[in-house]
């Protein structure tokens, strides 16, 4: 059965990737005209985006990469920036040289 949701009711609710990762917290709903275009979520302090994006403030998400929507999101694991924590320090390393 499909449950209808406000977009309002939908802010500050906490996003996951399917892979359990903590993505963010809801921040808007990007509209159309007649439909949901994507979301943008905000990186929080401990959130896997607020380490892959570091001073960015959050991203947008296509609807396309929603998998469900309840008391939290779920998202596709596609929607995540590639990032590991070698390449976050490989960064990190050429920036001191």
């Amino acid at each position: 059965m499909l449950k209808m949701k406000r977009i309002s009711e939908c802010y500050e609710v906490k996003v996951f990737t399917d892979a359990g990762d903590y993505f963010g917290d809801i921040e808007e709903a990007v509209l159309t005209q007649t439909k949901i275009y994507g979301w943008r979520v905000r990186a929080t302090k401990a959130s896997f985006l607020s380490k892959v994006l570091g001073s960015a403030k959050g991203v947008i998400v296509p609807h396309q990469l929603v998998k469900a929507m309840g008391d939290i999101m779920i998202i596709s694991k596609s929607a995540v920036p590639s990032y590991s924590e070698e390449e976050g320090q490989d960064a990190a390393d050429a920036d001191a040289d």
